[in-house]
């Protein structure tokens, strides 16, 4: 029998069978700047929390999977990090699996944050996506916080240097134009068959949900260098006789000053931390958790070739 921490995080119970009809099955790696809107467009599309978002630059940092029904078409998005220019192996590997997502992938979804523009990041992007020649569709993000007017000519300029399939003008956080990019997205995909199972949400085993789901919180709750310098790896999984679990979780942060702030005064902060972890743990998973989390400091564990192993990036340099 197969560890539970290894089972994917998001799935529902039942498989229904596939029957009937042609079906068409494709990958669509979602690919843009850091804070372009990938994640929470993902997480939109799929109908569940798949995968982790914050106001930070940089939150994804590992290759994603969410599977997407539509009609008689699996649509499997693809979430990659935000890709940017790179300075430490973490930040290498990250970028690396990015694009490692888009050559594997049948189709591209660039997603533009329509209020930043064709920045420097957006045009280098653009640049190395115009030599591949898979299809790439481009969806302007985040059109509700900005005048109508502009998007047209940021569509031009960005078509000019990027012949697109087709571009979607959206709001993921608001939810608007997802349906019709959701069904140009399964009409494009190739006839074949599914490659997981109609019920899965999710490739993401329940070990790393928890430490997505911790990082998510250092994120949210933790500012200055701290949440870019810490990362988590689920130590223990421990399931109960009651039906709950107790998961061990230890935090690395690159220095003692960052240790002392994800602690706080008498270790209020990790507490708070794991509080909201274990709460939508809860929600999620839908059983009891039992979180405990330890923090420790290691300098250079983003250069540390184990650790990057850890978050599913070893093969990537």
């Amino acid at each position: 029998m197969s560890d539970e921490s290894d089972r994917p995080a998001a799935s529902r119970v039942g498989v229904a069978a596939a029957s009937g009809g042609e079906t068409r099955c494709g990958l669509v790696a979602v690919v843009g700047a850091p804070n372009a809107g990938k994640s929470t467009l993902v997480n939109a599309l799929a109908g569940a929390k798949v995968t982790i978002v914050s106001p930070k630059p940089q939150t994804t940092r590992f290759r994603i999977r969410a599977v997407v029904m539509q009609g008689r078409a699996q649509i499997i998005l693809v979430d990659t990090p935000g890709i940017f220019a790179p300075r430490r192996r973490l930040d290498r590997a990250m970028v690396a699996a990015a694009w490692g997502g888009a050559q594997d992938a049948d189709r591209t979804l660039l997603i533009v944050d329509a209020r930043a523009g064709l920045t420097d990041a957006v045009r280098a992007i653009v640049g190395r996506l115009a030599q591949s020649p898979k299809p790439v569709f481009l969806a302007l993000n985040k059109v509700d916080l900005i005048d109508p007017p502009r998007l047209l000519p940021l569509a031009a300029e960005l078509n000019a240097l990027l012949p697109v399939a087709e571009t979607f003008m959206i709001s993921a956080e608001k939810g608007r134009g997802l349906d019709r990019l959701l069904e140009r997205l399964a009409d494009d995909m190739p006839p074949g068959p599914y490659l997981f199972p109609e019920d899965e949400l999710s490739d993401l085993p329940n070990r790393m949900l928890v430490a997505e789901i911790v990082r998510e919180q250092i994120l949210r709750q933790t500012h200055e260098e701290v949440p870019h310098h810490a990362t988590v790896e689920t130590e223990n999984w421990q399931e109960r006789k009651d039906g709950s679990v107790r998961v061990d979780c230890t935090i690395y942060v690159a220095r003692p000053t960052q240790k002392a702030i994800l602690i706080g005064d008498g270790g209020a902060r990790i507490k708070a931390i794991g509080q909201s972890a274990r709460r939508e743990l809860e929600a999620l998973l839908e059983r009891r958790v039992h979180l405990f989390l330890n923090v420790k400091d290691r300098p250079g564990w983003d250069e540390e070739r184990g650790r990057l192993r850890a978050l599913g990036l070893e093969e990537l340099e």
